[in-house]
C-alpha cells in the first residue's frame, strides 16, 4: 500500500510538471524526450507531498531538502563563504520569485543589499552593468527561478544576456530554483563557476540553499538524472563543509519537540505581556548549532503601534559585559598578552597610587575583589538638590545650565562640550577623567566575597586600547563582530540603523528627562559617550546568538578560531566556588545550590553553562554540555524601571526550563 501511494505521488508530480513544460513548449519548442527527462530529474530531486507517517514538525521535509539541494559547481571554492568582514554582497533575483525565504535566510548571516534587475539588451551591455556593479559589491548572489514554474515565457529570456554575463563572473553565486529547464533557455548558465540547483517544490529548499552558501549546512545532493546539453550527468554533485556557522532548521531536525516549544514559550511570553512585564519580547533557541526557534511577540510600546520584529535591535545593558571587552581580554589572554593574575596597575597605570592597584584582574572579573557595586556618576553633576530654578528672570531654554555644576553639562554642543547625552544635554570632553577619579577613590567593601560590581568594566575599553594599540570600537568590530557576520552589534546604533528598528527603553524622569530610544539606557555608559564595557552595546537576537555560539564552541566560529579554546574554558569556569561565589570571569554561572526563587536559569542547566542578564530585560545563556543556546530580548524598563514583574513571574527561567524539557532523549 505504501509503495502504491508513493508511486501515485511521483506520477502526479510528473504529470504536473510535464503539463507545465508543455505550456512553455507552446511558446518555446522543446523536444518531447527533453520534457520527460526534466520531469524525471525533478522527481529525483524529490516532491513536496508528505509521505505517510511523516512527522508534522518539518524534520523529514527539511532532511529531504538537505539531501536534494545540489552544488553543481564550485570552481573557486567560494562555497562556503569566508571572510564575511571583507564581503560586500548584493542579491539579484531573476524571474518571478518562488518565495522570500532565500533572501531572508542569507540576510541572517550578514547584511545583503537587494539590487534591481537591469534591462540589458546585449551581452556587452550586461557585462558593462556587471563591471559597474562590481565597484560597489564584490559578491553577487543570483537567485534564478525556472520559467517552467509559471508556464509562461519568462523574464529570464529577456535577461538572457545578463545571465550569460553572470555565468562568466568569478564572483557570482547562481542558485537555480526549478527542475533545470532554464539551462535549455540559457545554456551558458550551466557554466557558472559557482552553481546550486534547488528543487522549488520542496518547502525548505530555498532556505537550505542559502545556508549551504554560508556553511551553516553542507551540500550533499546528487543529480538523479543527466541534464542534457549541460555536461552534468546522473550522480553529479559536490560536497561542501557545513556546521561552520549557525543553521536555521525545524526543531525536530535538531532533536527538539516543536510543539512543546511553540505552545509553552508562547504561553509564557504572552502571560508576561498580558500582565505588563514588558510590551513585547522575542526568544531565540539554538540546539547543537541549529537555530530551531526564533519568534517575536507583542509591540515596542504599550500603545501597540509597532509590532516587534525578529530583526529589531535591543539595548543589551549588562549583557555588554560578556559581549564587548571580555571577548578582547580572552583573545589577548590566549595570545599571552593579558595575565589574569596581574594587578590592576599593570595594565592601567593611572591607578598605581589607589587602594585597588594590587587587586588582580581575575578577582575583579569574578566580582570577588571587594569593589563597590556601582557609583551614580550622574548625581555628581547636579547643583545642590538639583531642583529646577523658580526665578522668572532665568531663561527656561538654559534650564540645564542652572541644574548642573560648572564643567559638566551644557544645553548645546561645542568644542568643550562635544559628548552627546540628549539633544539639550552635552557633556564636557574631560568628564571621563572624573568618572575614573570616582572609581579610583571609592572605598573597598569591608568584607571579602562576592559582590556584583561594574566598576572595572568602565576601565576595560582603555585597557583594551592600551594592549592592542587600536581604537576600542574598531578593534571589536574588525576582530569579532564583522567576521562573525554580527553587524548589528554596536555602540550608539543610530549611527547605522533607523530609529524604528531600535526598541525603546525607559522614560527618564530624574536625569535626562527624555524618552530613551536609540541611546544607551545606563546613565554611566551615557556619560562615557555611550561606549563602556559595563553597558552600551546594542544588538539583534540573531547577531548576539552568533557571538554566544562562538563562545559555546570554545572560541571557534565560521572556520576561524577567534579565541584559544583553553582561554574560553578558563573564563567560563567557576573561579571561587569554594568561597560561595558562582561567577566565572565576566560570565554568570548557575547557582552552586539551586534556588528556584533566585535563579535566572533552569535547574537543568549544566555546571559548565554560562551567560549573563541585562537590566533592560535581556538575557543569554549557553550550555556546552547540552549544546543549548538561549537568547531572550525585551524592554522591561519601558516606560519605567520600577517594574519587577519579569522577575516576579520568573519569565526567563521558566522559558529556559521548557528548552530542557523539549530536548528529546
Amino acid at each position: 500500500m505504501l509503495a502504491h501511494e508513493e508511486g501515485k505521488s511521483v506520477i502526479n508530480s510528473l504529470k504536473y510538471f510535464c503539463g507545465a513544460l508543455q505550456k512553455v513548449n507552446s511558446k518555446f519548442w522543446l523536444p518531447k524526450h527533453t520534457l520527460f527527462l526534466f520531469a524525471i530529474l525533478l522527481a529525483g530531486f524529490g516532491h513536496a507531498e508528505a509521505q505517510p507517517g511523516q512527522p508534522e514538525d518539518g524534520a523529514e521535509a527539511f532532511k529531504q531538502a538537505v539531501q536534494s539541494v545540489i552544488l553543481l559547481r564550485n570552481e573557486e571554492g567560494l562555497i562556503p563563504l569566508n571572510g564575511l568582514d571583507t564581503l560586500r554582497p548584493a542579491y539579484l533575483g531573476v524571474g518571478r520569485p518562488y518565495s522570500d525565504s532565500f533572501l531572508s535566510t542569507i540576510r541572517r548571516y550578514m547584511p545583503v543589499e537587494q539590487i534591481n534587475l537591469p534591462f540589458a539588451q546585449g551581452l556587452e551591455e550586461a557585462e558593462a552593468w556587471l563591471r559597474k556593479t562590481g565597484q560597489n559589491y564584490n559578491l553577487l548572489i543570483v537567485e534564478v527561478t525556472d520559467y517552467t514554474l509559471s508556464g509562461e515565457l519568462p523574464d529570464s529570456f529577456l535577461h538572457k544576456p545578463l545571465l550569460e554575463a553572470i555565468a562568466k563572473s568569478e564572483r557570482a553565486i547562481v542558485v537555480i530554483h526549478g527542475e533545470g529547464a532554464i539551462f535549455k533557455a540559457v545554456p551558458a548558465l550551466a557554466q557558472a563557476r559557482t552553481l546550486i540547483a534547488a528543487p522549488h517544490h520542496l518547502e525548505y529548499a530555498s532556505a537550505v540553499s542559502a545556508q549551504i552558501i554560508f556553511g551553516g549546512l553542507g551540500a550533499k545532493g546528487r543529480l538523479a538524472g543527466s541534464l542534457p546539453g549541460t555536461g552534468f550527468s546522473r550522480g553529479d554533485g559536490l560536497d561542501s563543509e557545513g556546521g561552520l556557522r549557525l543553521s536555521y532548521t525545524p526543531p525536530g531536525y535538531a532533536g527538539m519537540d516543536a510543539q512543546l516549544l511553540e505552545d509553552s514559550i508562547k504561553a509564557i511570553v504572552e502571560e508576561g505581556i498580558r500582565k505588563g512585564a514588558f510590551p513585547g519580547a522575542q526568544v531565540l533557541v539554538a540546539k547543537d548549532g541549529n537555530v530551531v526557534y526564533h519568534k517575536a511577540f507583542g509591540y515596542h510600546t504599550y500603545d501597540s503601534l509597532q509590532a516587534v520584529a525578529t530583526t529589531d535591535i535591543y539595548d543589551l545593558a549588562s549583557v555588554t559585559k560578556v559581549s564587548s571587552a571580555l571577548a578582547a581580554l580572552m583573545r589577548l589572554h590566549g595570545q599571552g598578552k593579558f595575565d589574569l593574575d596581574a594587578p590592576l596597575e599593570r595594565y592601567f597605570t593611572a591607578f598605581r597610587s589607589s587602594n585597588k592597584n594590587q587587586i588582580s584582574y581575575r578577582s575583579m572579573l569574578a566580582h570577588n575583589a571587594r569593589l563597590r557595586p556601582w557609583i551614580p556618576y550622574w548625581k555628581g553633576t547636579l547643583r545642590g538638590n538639583a531642583r529646577y530654578p523658580w526665578r522668572k528672570r532665568w531663561d527656561d531654554s538654559r534650564i540645564n545650565d542652572y541644574r548642573f555644576r560648572w564643567c559638566t553639562f551644557k544645553t548645546d554642543s561645542s568644542r568643550r562640550y562635544p559628548i552627546y547625552v540628549t539633544d539639550s544635554l552635552w557633556l564636557h570632553r574631560n568628564y571621563k577623567k572624573k568618572i575614573y577619579k570616582a572609581i579610583r577613590k571609592s572605598p573597598l567593601n569591608k568584607e571579602p566575597g562576592y559582590v556584583y560590581s561594574g566598576l572595572l568594566f568602565y576601565l576595560l575599553p582603555e585597557i583594551v586600547e592600551n594592549l592592542t594599540g587600536e581604537d576600542y570600537e574598531r578593534y571589536l568590530k574588525e576582530t569579532f563582530y564583522h567576521p562573525l557576520g554580527a553587524y548589528t552589534i554596536t555602540y550608539n546604533p543610530l549611527r547605522f540603523f533607523p530609529l524604528q528598528r531600535i526598541v525603546p527603553t525607559e522614560r527618564d524622569t530624574f536625569f535626562r528627562m527624555v524618552q530613551i530610544h536609540g541611546r544607551v539606557h545606563d546613565e554611566g555608559a551615557a556619560m562615557m559617550a555611550g561606549v563602556s564595557s559595563n553597558a552600551g552595546l546594542f544588538a539583534s537576537a540573531n547577531d548576539l546568538a552568533k557571538l554566544m555560539s562562538m563562545y559555546l564552541n570554545y572560541g571557534s566560529y565560521g572556520g576561524e578560531q577567534f579565541i584559544a579554546e583553553s582561554t574560553v574554558r578558563e573564563f567560563a569556569r567557576c573561579q571561587y566556588c569554594e568561597e560561595g561565589n558562582r561567577r566565572g570571569l565576566g560570565f554568570d554561572k548557575p547557582m552552586i545550590e539551586y534556588d528556584p526563587e533566585k535563579s535566572s536559569v533552569a535547574e537543568a542547566a549544566s555546571p559548565d553553562s554560562f551567560g549573563h542578564s541585562g537590566y533592560t530585560g535581556t538575557f543569554t545563556w549557553a550550555d556546552p554540555e547540552n549544546g543549548l543556546l538561549y537568547v531572550f530580548m525585551s524592554n522591561r524598563v519601558y516606560p519605567t524601571r520600577n517594574n519587577p514583574k519579569i522577575y516576579e513571574l520568573n519569565i526567563r527561567p521558566r522559558i529556559h526550563k521548557v528548552l530542557y524539557e523539549a530536548i528529546r532523549e
